[in-house]
């Protein structure tokens, strides 16, 4: 594609970045190795007005979670563990305060966050990964099932995966990712350490909105603690292209094998279903039938970060947007930027159907659901319709099947969960099981 070709691309993102507030981003989309587009939109810092570019160093928060399934991935080609192993064969003081059988955790469950445990409370000043153990096992957390029953976000299990790597390697986990995905692929300007960062040219600012008003107010880069294993690289679009193309070049960076492409198949492998037609892997969703394609994506969310990260394997398509503020719709951006590569209508999206459900089956809807990470959500009627409190936002709602209900702004999904009663006892926001509390 041309410059001009992008020209559509360019006006959707200073429309949207207007419209939502985001104060810098950085895009890059390749095809098969080759740039189709890179450009800074915005500024990295308020203060100084300084532009972004390609480089700009931005957090990418969960998109580290890939690199990590990676790393964990070329431990087992290597022999040194397996995928189906149980987590307590690598860590024999693993359990869960409230699971009878810490042995039917596998790695295969911290992968694909289908442990059964319930988002728990975070615990940054944790910083050694063997302290999260403890906690794991000292406190009684929330249960949602068995191990691979259902899918819920839990950063506190997928950390483990960094601790197994210590383990079995003898190093430091951001030690060994450096030395095995980083530096072979030479993306010099990534990194999880603060002090590397402060020390960068072309850095961005991290903001997030303040409170009860409209405008944004400068953030400390969060210092994570034992939580970097899942989100703690610092990166730019232009390294991230980089690691993007081993995902559509059969895990092959110039002539070196990083990582086998059966690997990289099963990360991108459906594991969970999480969408009407999206399923999590191994720190991968896929999206497949996207007009003839696979979307292969994820985001990420920190104070002062909202980040999207992906690829298109059967048009060697890699995509990637980065900001530097909180709770933005950076996952319509990139798709935005997916659908120019794919010469798609830049808003084009599978719509959820539409469904006339009862006043009877939208009352088993209602109530207050939450987690001790924080999230939360409240289904209420408001003049006759659904309504959702989500972060103090306000959003109406329709069902798209009876037990499914969609946000009017966005089209975002919420699937809700049964046990036994009438009410539903959870719903999945985001990635995020929530349940029902009286």
């Amino acid at each position: 594609m041309s410059a001009g070709q992008w020209s559509p691309f360019e006006e959707y993102m200073y429309r949207k970045m207007e419209e939502e507030r985001i104060i810098g981003a950085a895009v890059a989309v390749s095809r098969h190795g080759e740039l189709l587009f890179q450009k800074g939109f915005g500024v990295r810092n308020l203060e100084t007005k300084e532009p972004v570019t390609p480089d700009t160093v931005f957090g990418i928060a969960s998109v580290t979670k890939s690199f990590t399934a990676m790393a964990v991935m070329q431990l087992a080609e290597e022999g040194k563990l397996s995928i189906e192993d149980p987590v307590n064969a690598y860590l024999p003081e693993f359990s869960l305060g409230s699971l009878q059988d810490p042995a039917s955790v596998r790695i295969h469950h911290l992968l694909s966050h289908t442990t059964g445990l319930a988002p728990v409370r975070r615990r940054e000043e944790l910083c050694k990964l063997s302290d999260h153990l403890e906690y794991l096992s000292e406190e009684r957390h929330e249960l949602l099932g068995r191990p691979g029953e259902y899918f819920s976000y839990c950063n506190d299990t997928f950390l483990l995966l960094g601790l197994i790597v210590e383990r079995v390697t003898g190093r430091l986990f951001r030690r060994h990712v450096t030395s095995r995905l980083l530096d072979p692929l030479e993306i010099n300007r990534s990194t999880f350490s603060l002090e590397e960062v402060s020390r960068l040219p072309d850095v961005s600012v991290p903001y997030v909105k303040e409170a009860g008003g409209n405008g944004w107010k400068q953030a400390d880069w969060p210092l994570l603690g034992n939580y970097e294993v899942g989100g703690g690289i610092r990166s730019n679009v232009h390294d991230l292209l980089k690691y993007g193309q081993l995902y559509v070049n059969g895990g092959r960076c110039r002539k070196e094998s990083i990582v086998s492409e059966a690997s990289l198949r099963r990360m991108r492998h459906p594991v969970h279903k999480v969408g009407r037609n999206t399923y999590y892997g191994y720190a991968l969703k896929s999206t497949p039938g996207w007009e003839g394609r696979t979307l292969v994506e994820h985001g990420g969310s920190q104070p002062g970060v909202s980040s999207h990260f992906g690829f298109v394997p059967e048009e060697g398509i890699v995509a990637v947007v980065l900001t530097n503020v909180a709770d933005v719709p950076v996952r319509d951006l990139w798709l935005a930027a997916v659908n120019s590569a794919l010469d798609l209508p830049l808003e084009w999206r599978a719509k959820e159907p539409d469904y006339e459900a009862s006043a009877e089956e939208l009352e088993r809807f209602v109530g207050f659901y939450s987690c001790v990470e924080g999230g939360s959500v409240r289904i209420s009627f408001v003049g006759g319709a659904l309504q959702a409190d989500i972060a103090g936002g306000q959003f109406t709602l329709r069902a798209s099947d009876s037990h499914t209900l969609v946000t009017l702004k966005g089209e975002m999904p919420l699937p809700f969960f049964w046990k036994d009663g009438e009410k539903a006892w959870a719903v999945l926001l985001g990635s995020r099981m929530l349940t029902r509390k009286e």
